[in-house]
Parts: structure tokens; C-alpha cells; sequence
């Protein structure tokens, strides 16, 4: 009985193990999102303070207070799940621990009757009748061992009782432990909470200051849209040049078929491994997107639309800004309302950069992968943002699903 008990404690504790390491994996993997997060927000609040420094409403400073809020969301979810794994946690320990006290209290029960039972054989004349009262050699070796085996056994009862008490100890402490961090973690989840609060009371100022300002703001999109489409244009003219170069190269080429066949390999080849490359490319500027790629509302106007042909990246004032991957540079222009803008070629595909005020590179210099090009520019509202498009040819390319993750 006693061996069986061990065992089943053994067992218990085995079985459970597995559980214990798929839990310490994902809390180990939302202790880092949790760190990640805080990382972003860290971010996103540098982003947020360049915004506000004008004392003045801007687009700017509601796109990020919407990202700060998006972000503070999700480490407040991430909490609460950390809080319900601890929660499993617990139960689990309070089963072991309730499993561990039963064995405890059977093991004592156990070893009283064995006391008991040992107690009315103590007497040496007992245990010499018992011996002398044998009817054969045999006999008396027998009850001889079967007396060693009872001492044996009432030892390794009290060595049970012993090492599960120890046990019961250890996982106390350790549910105790994780109590005191679900404590911790509750107080965080209610300090990010009001946090969370308080950024949506500023978020709802924000939107009610710029619905004052619609005049402004339509102004402000009106320009835009100039910007845009002149930027549409630009691009539009370096495509059909690309194609006219290409096109006067080939039949200066054509009485040397051997290089023509070449720039076309490098051409298809540049082109190829800018394909493999998808979702793989570094960000162009660190931030986080202000402005997705397609039609969306305005964030602010009712009923007006914007297209977006890439997307808006919302940086720090300053910030570097890299080619995602190598190629040549076509174009270095300035267009009103934007600032600069960089076009790199990649085979039959083409990355757009506007919003510099800085650019290190001029038209027909070779770039490579993650080649600073230029600085941000920043508005007179305090507002770093990167235009950034990809177009295979003049077809436009949704930006994010080219990028890392």
C-alpha cells in the first residue's frame, strides 16, 4: 500500500508537469509581449509629447493618442490574460495541495494502526512465543522475516509521511508566490486602467477641438490632394520614362544579343528577389502606421473619403529614413506640401519615400538594404510622418503586406 501510494504521487506530480511547462511557455511569452508593449508605448508617448508640443489640435496628435489608446488596450488585455493563466495556476496548486493533505492524513491514519498493531506485539515474550511456537525451521525464518519487513515498513511509512508533508510545504510556498504576483499584476491591470481612461477623456478633446476646426481641416486635405496628385504625376512620368529607357536600351542593344539577353536577366532577377522578399523587408522609419494603404474615412470629417495609394508612418522628429532593399535611385524631387521624395528602382518594382528634409542620395546612386536615404521632415504642428509606397510599374501595392511584421 505504502509503495503504491508513492508511486501515485509520483504519477501525480509527472502528469502534471507537462501542464507546468506549457504554462510557464505561455506566461513567459506574455511576460515579453507585455515587455513589447511597453516598448511601443514608450515609443508612441515620444511620438505623442513631439505632437502636443504646439498647444495646438493637430491630425497628428489624434492619430497617435488612437495608437497610444490601441496599445494601451492591448497591455491591459495582456495583463488579464497573464492574471487567468495565474488564475489556472492556482487552481491547479490548490488541487495538488488538497490531493497532497489527503495523502497526508491517510499516511498518518496508516502509521497509527501500524503503531497500534506493533504496540501489542512489543512484549519480548509475545515475540518469543511467536518465534518458539513455530512448527517448523521454515516457519520460524518466515515470521523472522515477516517481523523485519513490519519494522521496515513502519519506517518507510514515517519517511512518506515525511518527504509529502515537505511537498505540501514546497507547493504552498509556491501558490503563495503566485498569489502575491496576481496581487501585483492587479494592481497594474487598475494603474493601466485609469491610464487607459484618462487617454480616452484626452482623445475625446482632441476630436471635439478639431470638429471646431473643420474649415482648417478641410484646407488642410484640399492641399494635400495637390501634393498627391502631383506626386501621382511624378511617378506616372518616371514610369513611362523607365519605359522609353528601356526601350531605347534594348535597340542600342540589339546588335549585341548577348548583352541584351543580360539586362533583362538582371532586370527579371532584381525583380524575383524583390518577390521572395515579401513581408520579409525592413520598416523604412521606426513609428507606427498613421494611415493605412486603400479608401478609408476620414478620421475626423463625415462623409469624406481618402485614398491612400501607400501608407503614413508616424515617426519621431529627426528620425533616419532607410531603403527597404537595393536598387537604384530614378528620382529626388520636392513636391509642396510633402517635401522631398526619393524613388528607388528594384528591377520592375519601385519604393516611393516622401516627407524628407534631408536626402543623402542623388538620382543614379546605387542604394542597398537598409542605406539611410534621408531624415524626416517635420510639420510646423510638430508631426513626423513618412509617405511610403510600393508600385510594381504604375500598380500601387498595399506597403504593410511587404514588410515585416
Amino acid at each position: 500500500m505504502i509503495a503504491g501510494r508513492t508511486i501515485c504521487i509520483f504519477l501525480f506530480s509527472f502528469l502534471s508537469l507537462p501542464f507546468f511547462v506549457f504554462a510557464q511557455k505561455n506566461k513567459i511569452q506574455l511576460q515579453k509581449e507585455r515587455q513589447q508593449n511597453i516598448e511601443r508605448i514608450n515609443e508612441t508617448e515620444k511620438i505623442l509629447e513631439e505632437t502636443t508640443r504646439e498647444k495646438k489640435n493637430s491630425l497628428g496628435e489624434l492619430t497617435a493618442l488612437n495608437k497610444r489608446i490601441e496599445q494601451q488596450e492591448t497591455l491591459v488585455s495582456s495583463i488579464k490574460s497573464e492574471i487567468a493563466l495565474l488564475d489556472e495556476d492556482i487552481d491547479e496548486d490548490n488541487q495538488i495541495i488538497g490531493s497532497l493533505e489527503k495523502d497526508v492524513t491517510q499516511l498518518k491514519e496508516e502509521y497509527v494502526a501500524m503503531l497500534f498493531a506493533a504496540q501489542k506485539a512489543s512484549g519480548k515474550t509475545d515475540k518469543l512465543m511467536l518465534l518458539f511456537s513455530a512448527q517448523s525451521f521454515d516457519q520460524l525464518v518466515m515470521r523472522l522475516k515477516y517481523m523485519e519487513q513490519y519494522s521496515k515498513a513502519r519506517k518507510e511509512q514515517a519517511d512518506a509521511i515525511s518527504k509529502t508533508q515537505i511537498l505540501l510545504g514546497k507547493q504552498v510556498k509556491l501558490t503563495e508566490a503566485k498569489r502575491n504576483e496576481k496581487q501585483q499584476l492587479l494592481n497594474d491591470e487598475i494603474k493601466q486602467s485609469e491610464q487607459l481612461s484618462g487617454l480616452k477623456q484626452k482623445q475625446r478633446t482632441v476630436v471635439r477641438g478639431l470638429v471646431k476646426e473643420e474649415k482648417r481641416l478641410k484646407r488642410e486635405l484640399e492641399e494635400t490632394r495637390k501634393a498627391v496628385a502631383e506626386l501621382d504625376n511624378l511617378i506616372a512620368k518616371l514610369i513611362k520614362e523607365e519605359a522609353e529607357r528601356a526601350a531605347r536600351e534594348a535597340l542600342a542593344r540589339k546588335k549585341n544579343k548577348l548583352k541584351e539577353v543580360e539586362s533583362a536577366y538582371e532586370t527579371a532577377a532584381l525583380s524575383t528577389t524583390f518577390e521572395e522578399n515579401r513581408r520579409k523587408f525592413p520598416w523604412p522609419v521606426s513609428g507606427f502606421v498613421s494611415q493605412k494603404y486603400g479608401r478609408q474615412m476620414h478620421p475626423v470629417l463625415k462623409g469624406i473619403e481618402i485614398q491612400n495609394d501607400g501608407i503614413n508612418i508616424q515617426t519621431k522628429q529627426n528620425e533616419p529614413v532607410h531603403a527597404i532593399f537595393n536598387g537604384e535611385v530614378r528620382t529626388v524631387a520636392f513636391i509642396n506640401g510633402i517635401g522631398n521624395t526619393v524613388i528607388i528602382s528594384h528591377g520592375e518594382y519601385f519604393t516611393v519615400y516622401c516627407g524628407l528634409k534631408e536626402v543623402f542620395v542623388k538620382t543614379g546612386q546605387k542604394v542597398s538594404t537598409g542605406e539611410e536615404i534621408g531624415r524626416v521632415r517635420s510639420s510646423s504642428e510638430g508631426i513626423s510622418e513618412l509617405r511610403f509606397q510600393v508600385r510594381k510599374n504604375i500598380e500601387t501595392l498595399d506597403p504593410q503586406l511587404w514588410l515585416k511584421n
